[in-house]
């Protein structure tokens, strides 16, 4: 095989694939990822405010208890915009506020108490605003981790409990990176893949091209 047949053949390999894999790459990271800035200390000391974090597009009935999702409820909060939360109780669940007091305070979910060592300060409510919900099936009831300072389901009792529909679940925070990177890489292995292949493209057509025929003027011509 030539060399320009060569050059021909991993440009028509090389090209296409990278463009194919940047493609892809691109698409599974705007589909699949977003980021997005922490707005407020609801949900502290879990996530402070001015931290960036991802999280994973997903739909709201693939989430669970205990994690955190951004979802919107514009006639809760008066914006568009996504508000994060965790999700404490999902579709058939019972809760109730509260058992115990001070550090012992406990929220109870389906009568068993719920470990939160996640929450500020370790209060597990603090308002002193007892609640008793099953939650809808189709819905969720969130709550932020700095219980003093979130505005969450308990505050919209009057609606369904507090709760609000899976489908206004945009996404669930992630601490695992490990997708978006390797989506991140391959994405630029594809931009190398491609403009190699195109640079092997010219190369080669380059090869191809006709060396000029040098011409010699008529006073050079032998006789």
């Amino acid at each position: 095989m030539s060399k320009v047949r060569k050059l021909g053949v991993a440009a028509g390999v090389l090209g296409p694939l990278g463009l194919l894999l940047l493609i892809g790459s691109v698409v599974g990271l705007w589909t699949g990822y977003h980021g997005s800035t922490v707005r407020s200390d609801s949900m502290a000391p879990t996530y402070e405010e001015g931290q960036q974090l991802v999280y994973e597009r997903v739909d709201g009935t693939r989430v669970r208890r205990g994690d955190v999702v951004l979802f919107t409820a514009p006639e809760r909060y008066g914006f568009d915009g996504p508000v994060m939360e965790r999700v404490i109780g999902v579709g058939g669940d019972h809760l109730v506020c509260c058992t115990g007091e001070g550090a012992r305070e406990r929220l109870t979910v389906n009568g068993k108490p719920l470990d939160e060592r996640y929450v500020a300060d370790g209060i597990a409510d603090g308002l002193h605003r007892p609640y008793d919900v099953k939650v809808p099936k189709g819905r969720l009831f969130l709550l932020g981790d700095h219980r003093l300072n979130a505005r969450d389901s308990r505050f919209f009792a009057d609606d369904h409990g507090g709760t609000v529909p899976v489908g206004s679940v945009r996404g669930r925070v992630t601490g695992d990176y490990t997708a978006p990177v390797l989506l991140g890489v391959g994405a630029l292995v594809g931009i190398l893949a491609g403009l190699t292949g195109l640079g092997l493209g010219i190369a080669a057509l380059a090869l191809r091209r006709p060396k000029p025929v040098p011409v010699r003027p008529p006073w050079m011509a032998q006789v």
